[in-house]
């Protein structure tokens, strides 16, 4: 028989969890314990050894989506701090979020037909490559399911940037600018602490890419639920 834990018990145990990933992951250094993907591990093992449903837990769960904005908003710091970088090379920068929301858009829309997948999953999928707020967003507008969005969002973002990491010790990148657009295209919020822990321009180069395409995410969030309507 299952017993009702109050809010409070799951925002406490979330953050807990969260304080447990990170000192696993500052000892191992592995995507593997990567604390986006450890504490969805351990939360999940916690609801499943309770016997909690979903609802149960997010009456303290909707307590941390709350501050998804604000975190988001906090990126603006590190961006002003290198805003004469970011004023130089800003053309080169709306090109880059317009290509990459492009290929992130139109990569998923292939591979979900291709999957033949249902309406309301594939809605779900497609910002899978923006961060969490805007996702979420998106996948109401439309008509998915913002959990879901969430869920795809943490996955892309976990792979993104470690397969990033990998990347950047063979491709040829050798500016801040590209380092970090890469990924803050490529990884959104966990493609930026990537970004920060190689350097400050990285970060912030990171922030303003990964934001730019969150809001290109949201205007085209419209013409997505009009074409699906």
């Amino acid at each position: 028989m299952s017993v009702e834990h109050p809010g409070l018990f799951w925002f406490t145990a979330t953050l807990a969890a969260y304080v447990v990933s990170r000192i696993v992951h500052h000892y191992t250094k592995s995507f593997l314990t990567s604390p986006l993907l450890l504490t969805c591990v351990l939360c999940l093992a916690l609801t499943v050894g309770l016997h909690a449903s979903y609802r149960e837990y997010m009456r303290g769960g909707q307590w941390l989506l709350l501050l998804l904005g604000p975190a988001t908003v906090a990126f603006a710091l590190p961006i002003y701090e290198h805003r004469a970088l970011l004023r130089r090379y800003w053309p080169t920068l709306v090109l880059g979020v317009g290509f990459g929301c492009a290929l992130a858009f139109g990569g998923t829309w292939l591979l979900s037909g291709l999957l033949d997948l249902p309406r309301d999953v594939r809605l779900s999928v497609l910002p899978r490559s923006f961060t969490t707020p805007f996702a979420m967003a998106f996948a109401k507008d439309v008509g998915g399911a913002p959990d879901l969005a969430a869920v795809c969002v943490i996955a892309t973002g976990i792979l993104g940037a470690s397969l990033g990491g990998m990347l950047l010790k063979v491709l040829p990148l050798r500016c801040a600018l590209a380092r970090g657009a890469m990924l803050g295209m490529g990884a959104h919020g966990a493609g930026v602490a990537r970004a920060r822990e190689i350097g400050d321009e990285e970060g912030a180069v990171a922030g303003l890419v990964m934001i730019l395409a969150g809001v290109t995410c949201a205007l085209l969030g419209p013409a997505v639920a009009l074409f699906e309507s």
